[in-house]
């Protein structure tokens, strides 16, 4: 299976607690909800899309608790989300929960590179990370995932925990689609393709 992430983040790069101000607190975080003004129809469609490519759902503890919680409460039958994100399998990377309560679940303890590359290396399509920004930038900095995925709200947020914070190696992503929503969220698809590369500028006639 291909390994894709998919971020919600702000134009500096906060992608803690996009959905609600109650979504996420830790920290003394208390400025949430800051994609919500900005999503319409076309991006629900296009999320959509890419929920249809997933084969399972790989999370970290804290954002499967808070889905877990969330999920199971929306009885919308016309919400496009709700049935897949119920009925795909989870698997969340923990070193605490022994079992997960939102079934389908399977938990993975150990070294996540290693468990992760065991279940990307199964038959299938997708397996996405959806939040779980340390997990996925962990999983990133591995060399584990393939595809990466940002809706970009425009909205400076000022504090919370930013994306694509990790200390491993520069890492070089090739654009594979862009647009903009008439809500104004850019939607940004790359694929990895390996160590980022370097030059220098030497004029113009480089690229001409």
């Amino acid at each position: 299976m291909r390994l894709s992430l998919t971020e919600f983040v702000s134009l500096d790069g906060v992608s803690q607690g996009p959905g609600s101000p109650e979504e996420d607190t830790s920290d003394g975080f208390t400025r949430g909800g800051w994609l919500v003004p900005y999503m319409d129809e076309h991006f629900i469609r296009r999320a959509s899309e890419w929920l249809g490519l997933a084969d399972g759902l790989l999370l970290g503890r804290r954002t499967y608790e808070a889905f877990a919680r969330d999920w199971p409460q929306i009885t919308d039958p016309d919400d496009p989300f709700t049935e897949r994100m119920n009925a795909l399998p989870k698997y969340v990377v923990t070193g605490t929960l022994e079992q997960g309560d939102w079934h389908p679940t399977t938990v993975l303890r150990g070294d996540p590179v290693r468990t992760v590359g065991e279940l990307k290396a199964r038959p299938g399509r997708e397996l996405q990370i959806h939040g779980s920004a340390r997990l996925g930038n962990a999983l990133l900095a591995a060399g584990l995932v393939d595809a990466l995925r940002l809706v970009v709200a425009p909205t400076v947020v000022g504090t919370g925990r930013r994306l694509l914070e990790h200390p491993g190696s520069p890492v070089g992503l090739r654009l594979t689609g862009h647009e903009a929503t008439p809500k104004g969220l850019l939607l940004l698809e790359f694929e990895r393709t390996g160590a980022a590369p370097v030059a220098t500028y030497q004029g113009v006639g480089d690229f001409v």
